[in-house]
């Protein structure tokens, strides 16, 4: 009797919660009604279109793309509309008619056709229309056509076909033609008349798709299904629409970016990174300007998925209450059934068209901000270009500009998730009542847990960014200057302080890392923790409160959501973070084009003048030479006139176009012809006259493709004299009116000097009648001169003619006097970066390489070992445990809810919520340690994979640098790293979370109602085919990006490089032109990448949603069979299969697309390398070389296998201590012996000797540490004097000052701030290059080996000082072997011997006094030189 009644009170217990809830049933009843349901039939669809036409029509009449021409399908279309317009008006004549005839008719069979017959004559007209205005598919009929299949079919459904005849026909024809025209809806016509898509040879398919292929990305599959069968590549992507195009996007944002910049600061002038608060927001407003309208719709679509988001926890209680009721009907079951699928699947449709808008409009931004970035680097100061470097820039195009987009994409996530908020508790209110409140109190809690964490972690992310950018700057200066790393040994040295910085930088992630896995951890508490408090306080504190499955699931489906808010929001506002560290990194201004009346002159307006006093007047058609010692300001001075510099006082002024030959030549990587016409119309008899006045007919004839050779970037594959000639050239074709020329006869042999003055500077050359100012060292063209500036501590100290100075007898005289004795010997070649002109290929740079296919398993067993087998083994263990934990704690909640109501209370509620609640801990506890080691085997494997490629790009051979773009090694060094540091472990991460969590649900909705494995088996296959499509693609089309990132870097880097050049010659329009083209090309890959995921998102989520109808189906076909708990478990968790299975497919695809960085990573690990660095056991000590003894062999070189042969058969012997001399004229081979003797480049024939050791024997690094080399082109590195001086930090202070001061620097040293601590910029841009020359000099004297080889090392410096220099180095290498390329011919007239060299062969080798006496070749040099 006490069971009977304990059932009893089950029942009424059951009873009374569904009574409470009956008047919510009779609503829907209610609302259901067949009388309702004929008015919606009749009303809705006609409804819809008058109301929406008016809009319409008024959008197609201000947006004509051109007439479609008669096609098929607009033909049947036509004729189905009139069709169903002769059906209505027939069925309101047969209804007149029998009214006519006396039989009574219901005013529904007269107002409902009339209705129909008036919307289908709209209908008729709005399909010409939309021909007419070249729609070529509409959307509004497509809504129009469903709504009334819709109607029809309710209609039939309830009140079946009409009994009579007539109207039964009249029906079934109408229902037949409106299902006719949905179908029809789904196809596209053909493109308008004068649409742009005709012309175009391969348009994106999506502006002609029909409404539902652009919901579903149907459109999108063709490109799937292509990249499926074969690899895409960039000729199989479309074009780029002209709405994502570069010139469309940048110049909006240009344009309002100027519009607020002017108004806010009227006054800035040169700013790289401001600090201004109002100037961080500046560009955040330029962007919303142009971008507010898309913005703007994407926003609206998240709201409208919301609106379905909340309805299915709704949706879900009115379920669970049938599953509760034995009584009600099953046809309730399924109508809820079918509406949580339909909400699934619109909240799918419109969540994705949300991310699809966000994500073009974070192309289009990113685009706009790329090239805004590109326009401002080439406006760029010259104080900020020596306060930045190129990879800063590298990092800002990368890195903060992606962190910018991500910051617009979840802009939302400030206001939305509190939204969220509201409508949870709201929800969780009417189920719980007052104990929802605590929900709020625990996510407070959390909430300022997670604030802490997010501003703590912002802390370490800047952190991590300062260390990136060092890195950036570092490697960026490495990678430029391979070849003097090489040729010193350093490379472990620089590698060190890479791995040095970069271990700061792992530390700094890691530490982030950390935080952030407390913050997501805590997110998934939260769900735990809420929904624990909620249960325990709400069965707790009243008995008579009870926990059912209704509420107990719907409250976690809830609860679920809020939880999303809450993860949502702390990410976005760390993201929003972002925005003012990104944007102050990213705002760049410009200064003026300034210049000369009483000017003074300084880098930027915080620093001391470097220029003081100068007055200027150069008449037109006049040649000026500048003249002055090393940092008298004479670069400084056309600088000035360039307006690189900031005007403090005085005024500037430059009439006419200017050319601008730099001191360091810059040359771009193209070809000789794209060099020298530098986007200009080509001229062919203009530009012969050019290279043959600038003696590069000789070069041009030894290169393999003529004219159209391509020059390595930076001119890698020049010799110091051609790169300067070819600048020259570049200068002189342009026809401009003002020439500006810093020095460009410094790097040139004496013949080609003179050549080179004669026929193109002098009086007689091809700029005569044009403006000049020639800075100079080569005191004996100085005659021949209209007037001479004499430079001396940053002012013009003497200025008039050569006469006019002479008879002053003052700084100039002096000036003259010190060099008097040889004003005529000037004359050069340079060491040449691993390549006389001989050696040089047509096609010499390679671009990056696509790899094909599917990514192959070892690129993630690579990674894996780099992480380590424990790790991986560990994690695997721990997201299986807390996998089981999860599972158990559902289960157990539904053991919970299932629990017999007792008078009116559920027993063993203290033990429910105890062991609840230790579920809970032990799966935090499980999800901390599994994000965690993920986390710190994704910073180990980073490392490794890091340190690997710098290895690899390190032991590399010259050749390696000269054919691969620098471009593709920033990609690498920058992108394809930060993806390794961030994006890899984090889809790992989720990969791993999101598989485990699918296998949970699968293993829930089958246990629950086996009969779901019919479907659950056929979708699995269906996901893995799909999965197969998208990947095939995606990862080709990742590739594809990467590719064509790198030519984006590699031009900016140019760019950067030869700011000041391009701004002379006023070609930045034509540098923007070939930015954007770059930008263009990687937004078409973009571009299909980010659709592709849309297509995967929105067909895989629409997918999931079957499998929610099919567990919830099932469950109302088991319903006697099933608790109402397991059901509200299962169907609680196949609501999250959705997400789970997109985001475990999405997860496993982003890590496919981004494991793209491995294989790029590694892809250098099978390129040839050098000899090893060091070789264990050769014999060799540590005073080797003792005497300095040198000797050839039968010596032949080869620079690549292709190529003839540039030094052939070389057989002396230069004797300890000799001072040898080689001269010879360009390309003779001159170069080709340094690389030879420090094995730039292994011999192919014979060997050389030091000491009787034959260096093939020997180690790379001991060979070269054992020679000191000072080439032409002084090189310095990013850090302080004293790192620059002694890399290897093996000399005291005072040996250091030593140095200094027998380069006459110490003064100069001693005056600047820090003094040997004081920061060399990037490339040494804050010093002269003169200086740096010196310092290049001590660095040798702090080395001083036995065998010293001097390539042009006085090159930059006044005769004066060379003279004292030449002094110091006979002095403290007197007892070293010394090879000196001729600089200055007087030069090598000290030497013991010298050496010719002619075309690859020792022309004559002995004492200067026999080579005269020969009357041989080196006779001949020496009576060009003036010598004799």
């Amino acid at each position: 009797r006490n069971r009977g009644l304990s059932s009893g009170d089950t029942k009424r217990g059951k009873t009374q919660s569904l009574l409470s809830r009956s008047s919510q049933s009779k609503y829907l009843l209610i609302m259901f009604s067949p009388c309702l349901l004929n008015a919606a039939v009749t009303w809705l669809p006609s409804i819809y279109l008058w109301v929406i036409s008016p809009i319409y029509f008024l959008y197609l009449r201000y947006n004509n793309k051109g007439y479609i021409r008669m096609s098929c399908l607009f033909k049947i279309k036509m004729v189905l509309g009139f069709t169903l317009i002769l059906l209505c008006f027939s069925n309101i004549i047969f209804t007149l008619w029998k009214i006519k005839g006396g039989t009574p008719q219901d005013p529904e069979f007269l107002i409902r056709p009339t209705i129909w017959l008036i919307t289908m004559i709209l209908v008729v007209f709005l399909i010409h229309s939309e021909r007419q205005k070249g729609i070529q598919s509409s959307g509004v009929l497509f809504i129009y056509w469903l709504l009334c299949s819709f109607s029809m079919v309710a209609q039939v459904s309830i009140t079946g076909f009409p009994e009579d005849t007539f109207h039964h026909l009249i029906t079934y024809f109408c229902s037949a033609l409106i299902g006719a025209q949905l179908v029809l809806s789904f196809l596209a016509d053909q493109p308008p008349f004068f649409s742009k898509v005709l012309h175009d040879s391969n348009p994106c398919p999506e502006s002609g798709a029909s409404l539902p292929s652009k919901a579903t990305f149907w459109w999108f599959s063709r490109l799937v299904w292509q990249g499926y069968r074969k690899p895409l590549e960039l000729d199989d992507l479309w074009s780029l629409g002209k709405e994502n195009s570069s010139e469309e996007i940048i110049s909006q944002l240009e344009r309002e970016w100027k519009k607020l910049f002017e108004l806010t600061f009227p006054s800035e002038t040169d700013a790289f990174l401001q600090r201004h608060q109002n100037f961080r927001l500046l560009l955040l407003k330029a962007i919303w300007k142009v971008f507010n309208i898309t913005f703007l719709l994407g926003t609206l679509s998240l709201i409208i998925c919301d609106i379905f988001r909340f309805a299915i926890p709704k949706i879900l209680s009115f379920f669970l209450e049938f599953i509760s009721d034995p009584e009600a009907p099953a046809w309730k079951g399924y109508f809820y059934a079918v509406l949580l699928f339909l909400s699934a699947c619109l909240q799918t449709l419109f969540e994705q068209r949300h991310m699809y808008v966000f994500m073009v409009l974070e192309l289009r931004l990113r685009t706009a901000v790329m090239g805004l970035v590109y326009r401002k680097v080439l406006v760029l100061s010259s104080a900020m270009r020596k306060t930045a470097a190129v990879g800063e820039v590298i990092n800002l195009v990368s890195v903060d500009v992606q962190r910018l987009m991500d910051a617009v994409l979840y802009l939302n996530g400030l206001w939305l998730p509190v939204v969220w908020m509201t409508v949870c508790f709201t929800f969780l209110w009417q189920l719980l009542g007052p104990s929802a409140l605590t929900a709020i109190a625990v996510y407070l809690i959390l909430l300022s847990l997670n604030f802490i964490i997010t501003k703590k972690r912002s802390h370490f992310q800047e952190e991590q960014m300062l260390h990136k950018d060092h890195r950036a700057r570092l490697t960026d200066s490495v990678l430029r200057n391979m070849k003097i790393i090489k040729l010193h040994g350093w490379e472990e040295v620089f590698m060190e302080k890479i791995l040095s910085i970069r271990r700061g930088e792992l530390q700094a992630l890691k530490n982030s890392g950390f935080l952030f896995t407390v913050s997501l951890v805590s997110f998934h508490l939260s769900t735990f923790l809420v929904a624990l408090v909620m249960f325990a306080v709400h069965a707790l504190t009243d008995e008579k409160h009870v926990l059912d499955a209704e509420k107990a699931f719907v409250a976690l489906t809830i609860i679920n959501i809020l939880n999303r808010a809450q993860a949502f929001l702390p990410f976005s506002i760390n993201t929003i973070f972002q925005i003012p560290k990104a944007e102050r990194r990213l705002c760049v201004t410009g200064e003026e084009c300034i210049s000369v009346q009483d000017g003074t002159f300084a880098w930027s307006r915080e620093s001391s003048p470097c220029l003081q006093r100068i007055n200027l007047a150069v008449p037109r058609g006049s040649l000026f030479a500048v003249i002055g010692s090393v940092g008298s300001g004479k670069s400084s001075l056309l600088s000035a006139l360039l307006g690189e510099l900031s005007k403090l006082e005085g005024y500037v002024n430059i009439k006419g176009s200017v050319a601008y030959v730099p001191q360091e030549a810059w040359i771009q990587n193209a070809s000789v012809k794209e060099n020298v016409c530098f986007g200009q119309r080509l001229d062919i008899p203009w530009l012969d006259r050019v290279l043959e006045a600038c003696a590069l007919r000789p070069d041009l004839a030894s290169f393999p493709a003529g004219i159209h050779t391509e020059i390595g970037e930076q001119g890698i594959n020049l010799s110091g004299g051609q790169k300067q000639r070819l600048s020259l050239a570049r200068a002189v074709y342009k026809k401009a009116s003002v020439y500006l020329l810093d020095d460009p006869l410094a790097a040139l042999d004496v013949h080609v000097g003179q050549h080179i003055f004669d026929h193109v500077i002098g009086p007689g050359g091809l700029l005569q009648g044009m403006t000049r100012i020639l800075v100079t060292h080569a005191v004996h063209i100085l005659p021949q001169v209209d007037h001479i500036i004499v430079m001396a501590n940053g002012a013009v100290a003497e200025s008039g003619s050569y006469q006019e100075l002479l008879q002053r007898n003052g700084t100039f005289a002096d000036f003259l006097s010190h060099f008097r004795k040889d004003s005529h010997e000037k004359g050069s070649t340079t060491l040449q970066s691993q390549a006389e002109g001989t050696r040089m290929a047509g096609q010499l740079t390679e671009g990056d390489r696509v790899q094909y296919g599917r990514v192959n398993a070892t690129l993630y067993l690579a990674y894996l070992r780099a992480a380590g087998t424990t790790i991986c083994l560990s994690v695997v263990f721990i997201f299986l445990c807390q996998q089981v934990v999860s599972f158990s704690r559902g289960y157990w909640l539904s053991l919970w809810a299932d629990d017999p109501i007792v008078n009116g209370t559920q027993q063993h509620t203290g033990l429910r919520v105890g062991v609840f609640g230790l579920l809970g801990c032990f799966q935090a506890i499980g999800r901390f340690g599994s994000i965690a080691v993920v986390l710190l085997g994704g910073v180990r494997a980073s490392q490794r994979l890091f340190q690997g490629l710098l290895y690899d790009v390190a032991r590399s051979p010259m050749t390696f640098f000269e054919q691969t773009p620098i471009g593709n090694l920033l990609n690498r060094f920058c992108k394809e790293t930060d993806a390794m540091d961030a994006v890899i472990p984090d889809k790992f991460k989720s990969f791993l979370g999101f598989l485990f969590g699918l296998l949970e649900v699968i293993l829930v909705i089958v246990v629950t109602t086996p009969l779901a494995a019919v479907v659950v088996l056929p979708l699995m296959a269906l996901y893995i085919g799909m999965q197969s499509l998208y990947v095939a693609s995606s990862c080709q089309l990742r590739r594809l990006e990467s590719v064509s990132r790198s030519p984006i870097y590699s031009h900016i880097s140019e760019t950067f490089q030869g700011s000041a050049v391009i701004r002379a010659f006023q070609s930045q329009d034509q540098f923007i032109v070939q930015n954007d083209s770059r930008i263009d090309e990687h937004q078409k890959a973009s571009f299909p990448r980010l659709v592709a995921d849309r297509w995967l998102a929105t067909n895989m989520e629409l997918l999931g949603n079957i499998l929610i109808f099919t567990a919830a189906f099932f469950a109302v076909f088991s319903k006697p069979h099933l608790s109402p708990g397991i059901v509200g478990f299962s169907i609680s968790m196949a609501l999250q299969v959705t997400e789970i299975l997109h985001w475990a497919v999405r997860s496993w695809t982003d890590l496919e697309n981004n494991i793209v960085s491995v294989e790029r990573m590694r892809d250098y690990t099978k390129t040839p390398k050098e000899a090893p660095w060091t070789l264990p056991h050769n014999g060799i000590g540590h005073t080797w070389p003792a005497m300095g003894q040198i000797e050839f062999r039968g010596y032949s070189l080869r620079y690549r296998p292709e190529l003839a042969l540039a030094l052939r058969n070389l057989t002396l012997k230069i004797h300890p201590w000799e001072k040898v001399g080689i001269v010879g004229r360009t390309g003779a081979g001159k170069s080709s012996l340094t690389i030879s003797l420090l094995r730039l480049i292994e011999a192919a024939e014979g060997g050389i000797w030091i000491d009787g050791v034959n260096i093939s024997q020997v180690g790379l690094h001991t060979l070269r540490s054992k020679i000191t080399i000072i080439p032409q082109d002084p090189i310095l590195f990013p850090g302080s004097v004293r790192m620059n001086l002694d890399l290897l930090d093996e000399h005291s202070d005072d040996e250091i000052w030593g140095a200094l001061e027998m380069v006459q620097l110490k003064s100069f040293i001693l005056g600047l701030p820090g003094q040997l601590q004081y920061e060399c910029s990037d490339q040494g841009h804050n010093l002269s290059v003169g200086q740096k020359q010196l310092l290049c000099l001590a660095r040798a004297l702090l080395r001083k080996t036995k065998i010293l080889f001097l390539d042009e090392a006085t090159a930059a410096v006044d005769p004066q000082n060379d003279l004292q220099i030449q002094a110091i180095l006979r002095d403290q290498f007197a007892d070293c072997t010394v090879l000196t390329i001729a600089h200055r011919l007087q030069t090598v007239m000290d030497c013991s011997r010298i050496l010719v060299m002619d075309n690859g062969v020792v022309a004559e080798f002995g004492t200067p006094p026999q080579l005269l006496a020969q009357r041989g070749l080196f006779h001949r040099l020496a009576e060009e030189s003036g010598l004799i």
